[in-house]
């Protein structure tokens, strides 16, 4: 069961989603009348979706889109009676994750909501890649700088070096990359490196 935010404008339209979302046996966690409710039904609530209406008073949707990701990350699907090519362009720059043009129709709604989620979900993991990535990148970098020293300091082949910063981790439980960090501090000074 997904738990679903409703933002809109329309008193109407509100109620038509949140009878087609509670008629598949969704709960509606929140509703809203514009962008800065949007924000604070998304922290207070923490919906799996949050159904969104792009053109409101005040913070529009996809200006909400936006604070939406910052604050509290939640997939949205963007609402409009206006298709134009700026908009599209604007709730992509925002973060959305899907966009139906109104009126929402129930066969259209549950199809974007599932790929909004599934959307979110891939760019969570892929996010979460790409700084695993940079972070082991980061502490190759620093192994390899204090491998260096150890070379230049102690006399040490590569493979002698590399050995005592693993010899070193395993002992004390600590990262290489911390070790590599303790050599760089304690070889390094005075050094420049």
């Amino acid at each position: 069961m997904r738990k679903v935010a409703i933002i809109d404008d329309s008193p109407t339209d509100r109620l038509v989603i949140r009878g087609f979302i509670e008629d598949k046996g969704w709960q509606v966690v929140g509703e809203g009348s514009d962008g800065l409710e949007a924000v604070e039904v998304c922290r207070r609530s923490r919906p799996d979706v949050v159904l969104m209406d792009i053109k409101m008073p005040g913070k529009d949707g996809v200006e909400a889109t936006m604070d939406i990701n910052a604050h509290c990350p939640t997939p949205v699907v963007l609402l409009t009676g206006v298709e134009d090519e700026r908009t599209v362009k604007r709730a992509i720059d925002a973060g959305a994750m899907a966009y139906l043009a109104k009126p929402v129709r129930e066969e259209e709604l549950f199809p974007a909501i599932e790929l909004a989620v599934s959307r979110y979900r891939e760019f969570v993991r892929l996010r979460k890649e790409n700084v695993d990535l940079r972070e082991t990148l980061e502490a190759r970098k620093q192994i390899e700088k204090a491998k260096g020293l150890l070379m230049e300091k102690e006399g040490m082949t590569e493979a002698e070096a590399y050995s005592k910063i693993q010899k070193i981790s395993m002992n004390r439980r600590i990262s290489m990359r911390e070790v590599a960090e303790i050599i760089i501090q304690t070889l390094g000074a005075g050094t420049g490196r």
